[in-house]
C-alpha cells in the first residue's frame, strides 16, 4: 500500500510508520520535521497549518491517509485536498461527555463541538477530537476512527505508565507512596500495539468507529506489576487516603507532584476505560501488562527528559515524612 502518514516523527505516528514499513507498505511522513521519521519512509516538510499545507502531496492518489491531528482546521484541509482509498484517524477517549461510567461503549454521549478550528487549550482536546471525527467521516471515503485510551510503553515521554515501575525500581524506603484506591480501575494501551492495529485496519480499510485500549484492571494489579517487573516485590505500599494527600499538595493523574493513573473525583472514575468488544472483534490484540511496564521501565531508565508525572525522591520523602507509621 501508498501510505500517507502525517505526523510520523512523534511516539505514536512513528510507531505506525515503523509497523507499515515492516509490513512493506510504501510510507510517506508529513510533517513539520521537528523530529525524524522512520528509516525507509520518505519525509515531505510543510506546515499544516497553512491553507495550502498539502499542496506538495495533493496531487498523489493514496491508498491510505493515516491523521493523528487534534487540530480541526488541520483536518479540514487534508479532506479537503487529499485524495484516498481510506482514512484512520486515531481520536482518543477523551470525545466522551462523561466518564462516570466504567467501559463504556462507542455510542456513549459525546462532546459538543468546539466554535472554531483551533485547539487553543488541551481543556478543549477532547472536543477538537470530536470535530476531527466528523470532518473525516464527512470527506467521502470509508474511515477507521479510532478512539485510543491512555497511550503507553516505552517513549511515554509523559511518565505516566512508567511512573510505577520507575519508583518500585528507586524506592526511598522500605515502602512506596500510593492513593489508598487499590481498585481504581485502569486501562493502557501499548503504543506498539495500537499501532499495529492502525496498520491492520489500514490494510483491510475497516470503517466505523472502535474504541481501542488495554484491558481493565485496578490500580492494585499495576502496582503488582511493577513491583515484579522491577525485582523489588519485597517492597511494601504506604497507602495514604486522598483527603491526606489533598492536603499535601499531591495531585491525580499527571503532572507534577503526581499519583499517575488514578483519579480521585468519581465522576472520572471511568477515565481510563473503555469497551473495546468491538475492536477486539477487529482483530485488536494487546499485550500484556507485564511486558508493556518492563519494557517501559528500561526506557525509564534510560531517557534523558524530564518525567512529567510522578513525585521526586524529595516529594516522597517530604509525603513520607509527613504521614508517619
Amino acid at each position: 500500500m501508498r501510505i500517507l502518514l502525517l505526523g510520523g516523527t512523534a511516539v505514536l505516528g512513528y510507531a505506525i510508520g515503523v509497523d507499515a514499513l515492516h509490513r512493506g507498505h510504501e510510507v510517506t511522513c508529513l510533517a513539520r520535521g521537528s523530529s525524524t521519521p522512520p528509516d525507509g519512509a520518505a519525509f515531505v516538510p510543510a506546515e499544516r497549518d497553512d491553507e495550502n499545507g498539502m499542496a506538495a502531496v495533493a496531487s498523489t492518489e493514496w491508498d491510505v491517509v493515516i491523521d493523528v491531528s487534534r487540530q480541526p482546521g488541520q483536518v479540514r484541509r487534508a479532506v479537503r485536498d487529499l485524495r484516498c482509498l481510506h482514512w484512520v484517524f486515531v481520536s482518543s477517549g477523551n470525545v466522551y461527555a462523561d466518564f462516570s461510567t466504567i467501559e463504556q461503549s462507542e455510542d456513549s454521549p459525546l462532546l459538543a463541538l468546539p466554535d472554531g478550528e483551533v485547539m487553543e487549550s488541551m481543556e478543549s482536546y477532547g472536543a477538537a477530537k470530536v470535530a476531527c471525527e466528523n470532518v473525516v467521516r464527512s470527506g467521502g471515503s470509508t474511515a477507521t476512527i479510532v478512539r485510543s485510551g491512555l497511550i503507553g510503553g516505552p517513549g511515554d515521554w509523559s511518565g505516566r505508565t512508567g511512573y510505577w515501575p520507575w519508583r518500585f525500581a528507586h524506592p526511598t524506603d522500605t515502602d512506596v507512596i500510593v492513593p489508598d484506591d487499590l481498585d481504581f480501575p485502569c486501562a493502557i494501551i501499548d503504543v506498539r500495539d495500537l499501532a499495529a492495529w492502525v496498520v491492520t485496519a489500514a490494510e483491510v480499510c475497516l470503517d466505523g468507529t472502535f474504541n481501542a485500549t488495554g484491558l481493565t484492571v485496578p490500580l492494585r494489579d499495576v502496582f503488582r506489576v511493577s513491583a515484579r517487573v522491577a525485582g523489588r516485590e519485597d517492597l511494601a505500599i504506604r497507602p495514604v487516603a486522598p483527603t491526606r494527600l489533598r492536603e499535601l499538595g499531591v495531585a491525580g493523574w499527571m503532572g507534577p507532584k503526581s499519583l499517575p493513573l488514578w483519579i480521585d473525583d468519581p465522576s472520572w472514575r471511568g477515565f481510563a476505560t473503555m469497551d473495546t468488544t468491538r475492536a477486539r472483534a477487529a482483530e485488536l490484540t494487546t499485550r500484556s501488562l507485564d511486558e508493556t511496564l518492563f519494557d517501559t521501565l528500561n526506557y525509564e531508565n534510560e531517557r534523558d527528559t524530564p518525567r512529567q508525572a510522578g513525585m521526586t525522591d524529595d516529594d516522597e520523602r517530604d509525603i513520607r515524612r509527613a504521614i508517619p507509621t
